[in-house]
């Protein structure tokens, strides 16, 4: 454009015809630079225009709407985002006997949200508070921890029976006597309870949906509802079933959505030509980006390189160092001058030494301790070693099989699908909820009004299924068919593992522990020595028993990039 400029110059065109023939060249350039634009995307710089087709969407008007602005998941409570990545699953550092329960292999593991802590008693109690005043008394009882397992034959811990759950001395301390059963259910009430409040704090549910009075009415509100609790999957799957299952609840507008008008529903349900409560009402789907993914128990892979905390070790993505426990060294003592020679967790460090003399106290506890007294690992994480061990989701066996899935490894998978009758959900009605009795003698609820009813999956369904061809899929090379040759002339497989009762010896002479119910627990405890708190050692137990030993903590998979850092890239 200067070279052009500099010749307009050297002709000695008159001022008039300087104007036009620089006014062209100028046009020329827009254009030309516009039509290159074009060429690379003609909708790139708008987020609300179709890429696809050039329609418009998010209009007001109607049409397809779709989160465009959504900014990434937001970090649950009392959680930390753990970057996944690649590391040596059952690696044990001090294994002089060559242990066959630990098979070294490689895996990775996705990034996920972990707990920074246990869940604390505090924490455990806000759910049973709220059971007791939202749920059947039974669901209550069921949900309460058994504080009996303090007690020993030879040891006195009556005060830790009568005080440890509820006195505030112990609040902040990490829940015990909990079962399996218990911290998955406590998984799937937090669930609720943390998406409940997302949609209220964005407007898509009334606050304070589910508090109703003795009348059956909501707060500041005079419309009748069914009385029930909010569930996820009913809330996404059919929203107008919602809190109780009823799908002929006066008033959902106003229920469902904090932001509508009763006027407004009847305006638009008068242009659809039905009755304002016949409309399904508006809600948050999964577009939106508000629905979370669910809190659950880790599995035993993610809980394992979660404990390792290997960012710290590496370098340009090599290992320079073995780690034997979650932090830093070869030594369960710290090297600081300030704390010379203190235990870095709570554990047992020998026969009749839980925790150091008066006046020198190793560890600083004798039984559990609260929750992040020690420091952190990498990932900034508490108490992955010591305290107390942690339930995992995973169902226990002796070795992970040579063809292990080597991405987000699971042994436990037992996929369902929502019942459907007459192309509807059903929702889990108050006299169908459904209780389980444990070995424990404990009676559980394991669906609750609200919930939605789910079955097995069936034939159609595994159809030209490549990568799963069964509902139930614990058992898969394990006994079976394709792990043995061990069957009968029916074709009908022999089951590695039988467990009798626990309390009994079964007929057949088999006394394994062994089975589909036993799951994994990680991580050592207040009653360990100092070689199980090594995050690659494993031991098991029943899912319906507890100990004063095993607590949980809870997880959520994170939805997009493997790192908060949105502009990373691989390095080369």
């Amino acid at each position: 454009m200067l070279y052009l400029g500099a010749l307009v110059e050297q002709k000695g065109f008159t001022m008039k015809r300087k104007f036009k023939l620089y006014a062209a060249i100028l046009f020329s350039f827009v254009m030309l630079f516009s039509f290159e634009s074009c060429n690379k995307s003609q909708f790139s710089n708008n987020r609300n225009v179709s890429s696809a087709t050039g329609w418009a969407i998010n209009n007001n008007k109607g049409g397809f709407q779709y989160n465009t602005n959504y900014k990434g998941q937001q970090t649950p409570p009392n959680m930390v985002l753990v970057e996944g990545g690649t590391y040596t699953k059952g690696r044990v550092q001090d294994d002089p006997m060559r242990d066959w329960n630990n098979s070294p292999n490689q895996q990775h593991v996705q990034s996920f949200y972990m707990d920074q802590t246990e869940v604390t008693n505090v924490m455990y109690l806000e759910y049973l508070d709220w059971l007791k005043r939202n749920e059947n008394y039974n669901i209550y009882l069921g949900a309460l921890p058994d504080t009996l397992v303090w007690r020993n034959k030879l040891g006195y811990a009556e005060e830790m029976v009568n005080s440890y759950l509820r006195h505030p001395a112990f609040s902040d301390y990490p829940v015990v006597g909990v079962s399996w059963i218990q911290a998955y259910e406590y998984a799937e009430w937090r669930t609720d309870r943390y998406q409940e409040l997302i949609l209220e704090n964005s407007g898509w549910l009334s606050k304070g949906a589910t508090l109703t009075d003795k009348g059956g009415k909501i707060a500041n509100n005079d419309s009748l509802i069914k009385s029930g609790n909010f569930n996820q999957d009913a809330y996404v799957q059919i929203p107008n079933k919602s809190f109780g299952g009823d799908d002929n609840i006066e008033g959902w507008s106003e229920l469902l959505r904090g932001n509508s008008s009763r006027k407004e529903s009847n305006r638009m349900a008068n242009i659809a030509g039905v009755s304002a409560d016949s409309m399904a009402p508006a809600s948050a789907n999964r577009e939106t980006g508000l629905i979370t993914p669910k809190f659950r128990l880790p599995t035993e892979s993610e809980w394992e390189y979660a404990a390792l905390g290997l960012k710290e070790v590496r370098e340009f993505n090599v290992y320079q160092a073995r780690k034997k426990y979650p932090w830093q060294g070869q030594y369960t003592r710290t090297g600081q001058r300030r704390n010379l020679g203190d235990q870095l967790a709570n554990f047992k460090n020998s026969d009749g030494d839980y925790g150091g003399i008066a006046g020198w106290s190793d560890d600083g506890a004798d039984i559990t301790n609260r929750v992040a007294s020690y420091n952190a690992n990498a990932f900034g994480l508490y108490d992955m070693a010591g305290n107390v061990a942690e339930w995992v989701a995973d169902v226990y066996r002796p070795i992970v099989d040579d063809e292990f899935n080597d991405f987000n490894y699971y042994r436990g998978n037992d996929y369902k699908k929502f019942v459907i009758d007459g192309g509807n959900n059903e929702v889990v009605l108050a006299e169908e909820t459904q209780y389980k009795t444990l070995s424990s003698g404990k009676r559980v609820a394991v669906v609750r009004e609200g919930e939605i009813m789910t079955m097995d999956l069936e034939d159609q369904d595994l159809k030209n299924r490549t990568q799963f061809d069964q509902s139930y899929n614990v058992d898969f090379r394990d006994g079976d068919v394709r792990s043995t040759r061990a069957y009968n002339e029916e074709g009908e497989t022999q089951t590695m593992y039988k467990s009798p009762d626990l309390n009994a010896i079964s007929d057949s002479g088999e006394t394994t522990l062994i089975s589909d119910q036993v799951r994994v627990y990680k991580g050592g405890s207040w009653k360990d020595r100092a070689y199980w708190l090594d995050p690659a050692q494993r031991r098991f137990y029943h899912q319906d028993q507890a100990t004063d030993f095993i607590g949980f903590r809870c997880v959520m998979s994170r939805l997009g990039g493997k790192s908060l850092d949105m502009k990373k890239r691989s390095r080369n």
